[in-house]
């Protein structure tokens, strides 16, 4: 599915009449010059467009009005080029429901001291624009980003371009829908959470379909369809068929094929964005959708096993700020406690996203113990090397917290002939011990999302947009 549509982000410069129209067409040029620049250095992933120079409240909250019902305006980026009174912004700011990044910089990178003069003062002061600005942007309580630093920098380009992608995720998080085929794991708290709280929260929609409307979905699928995409898949993966018979191979395939043929156009039809199945209710199906997650996770849906809905949301809002690189849906297994060897060992019986694999992924179809149903099939795969980020969402009844650690994410040290699922280990940056012991005091669950294309500035930025408490293990 599409990750995310066409948007942009306005850039508002502000400024005052108090230094005649010369220098306002020259705060104008200025901005025009520095986002051509910023547009043509191929590191943003959206566009920025010139909207106006802000000299009064009226046209800076006319701005910010407008940016709010333009659906294509995914925030607004604003710039004090000279000094301009913070009380024209308080209006427009207080309504503005999009993200907003205060790019406090300035079109030289150095002071000019042999021709520097009262005109160039008068023109670039944003050094004492920005504090003004500033100002009143943390009075009014906002969770705006401010990034400082030279425009044409490439590190501030890049700190840009992040938090562009964070925006973006913002904006499409209000239209998350998950639908959950069946309902929770029984029994299990952390998997719980407060539907409403999250709608209101963070934009999630969260409804329940019982199985039999999906096993209506599967049994229509069209045999034709199956085929072709069986033969499709084999030139992406490797078919290792095993001890299976050819017929039991090809047959247990292709049903993940129909299962996932069919949970696409269910979501498709429905207008969902990821879903969770359960393997205690799976009345209807032969399987326990494998393969199927897999292949939808690929294609940018998110997911969570046991009807873990929070972290179906989540997975799909890190896929849209991570453009669909390295994020997946993870959950701690087993532990290797060994003195210089610490980490932990991640999978998920059968549905690990193929986009943190580092080599050819092999359809294989094997028993799976749990769930009382046919042999499913499923990519098995060894995870990356690499910096990474694991987060949870964890709903404590009067909020939800963002519980987080950097990670090193390393392959296993050997390979695991009697566990076929897909494989990814990691130790937390500060330590498997004090990691653990931080991540299971502040109340984090075993469902993840693991990611080597977010990372820690980019949830934090995420976290202060919904004012989520965030906690980062360090």
């Amino acid at each position: 599915m599409a990750i995310i549509k066409d948007y942009k982000f306005w850039f508002v410069t502000g400024s005052q009449s108090l230094y005649g129209t010369e220098v306002l067409t020259q705060v104008e040029e200025d901005s025009k010059k520095l986002i051509n620049k910023l547009n043509e250095s191929g590191k943003l992933p959206y566009p920025i467009e010139f909207k106006t120079v802000g000299i009064t409240a009226e046209n800076i909250t006319q701005a910010m009005k407008e940016a709010n019902y333009d659906d294509s305006v995914a925030g607004v980026i604003t710039w004090a080029h000279t000094f301009s009174p913070a009380k024209n912004w308080i209006r427009g700011t207080q309504l503005l429901n999009k993200p907003l990044m205060h790019l406090a910089t300035q079109m030289l990178n150095t002071i000019p001291y042999d021709t520097i003069d009262f005109d160039y003062m008068n023109l670039n002061q944003s050094a004492h624009g920005d504090r003004e600005y500033a100002f009143i942007n943390a009075r009014l309580r906002l969770n705006n980003k401010i990034i400082f630093g030279h425009w044409a920098d490439d590190d501030i380009q890049t700190q840009i371009a992040k938090w562009m992608a964070v925006a973006v995720g913002y904006n499409e998080s209000f239209k998350i829908k998950i639908v959950t085929f069946a309902d929770k794991m029984r029994d299990v708290a952390v998997t719980d959470g407060d539907k409403v709280e999250a709608q209101i929260k963070l934009g999630w929609t969260v409804d329940y379909w019982g199985v039999g409307d999906l096993v209506a979905y599967v049994n229509a699928v069209n045999d034709a369809d199956i085929d072709q995409l069986y033969e499709d898949l084999q030139e992406k993966y490797d078919f290792i068929a095993g001890e299976n018979t050819p017929e039991k191979f090809e047959h247990n395939v292709k049903y993940q094929i129909r299962e996932y043929i069919a949970i696409k156009k269910f979501m498709t039809d429905k207008g969902y964005s990821g879903f969770t199945t359960n393997f205690e209710d799976l009345v209807g199906l032969e399987q326990l959708p494998g393969l199927a997650v897999q292949l939808l996770m690929a294609d940018g849906y998110g997911f969570a096993g046991e009807g873990d809905w929070k972290t179906a949301a989540l997975t799909r809002l890190l896929k849209i700020i991570s453009h669909n690189q390295a994020t997946a849906f993870m959950e701690d297994y087993t532990l290797d406690l060994r003195k210089g060897h610490e980490a932990i060992l991640g999978s998920h019986m059968l549905e690990v996203d193929p986009t943190i694999a580092s080599n050819k992924p092999r359809v294989e179809v094997h028993p799976l113990d749990i769930g009382g149903k046919e042999d499913p099939a499923r990519l098995v795969f060894t995870g990356r090397t690499g910096d990474a980020v694991d987060v949870t969402l964890a709903d404590f009844g009067d909020e939800f917290k963002l519980i987080s650690y950097e990670v090193t994410g390393n392959k296993p040290e050997a390979e695991t002939p009697f566990l076929p699922v897909a494989k990814q280990l990691w130790t937390p940056k500060t330590g498997l011990k004090s990691g653990a012991e931080g991540w299971l005091t502040a109340g984090g669950g075993h469902h993840t999302t693991l990611s080597f294309a977010v990372d820690t500035e980019q949830l934090t930025d995420l976290a202060k947009l919904f004012g989520l408490t965030f906690v980062n293990i360090k």
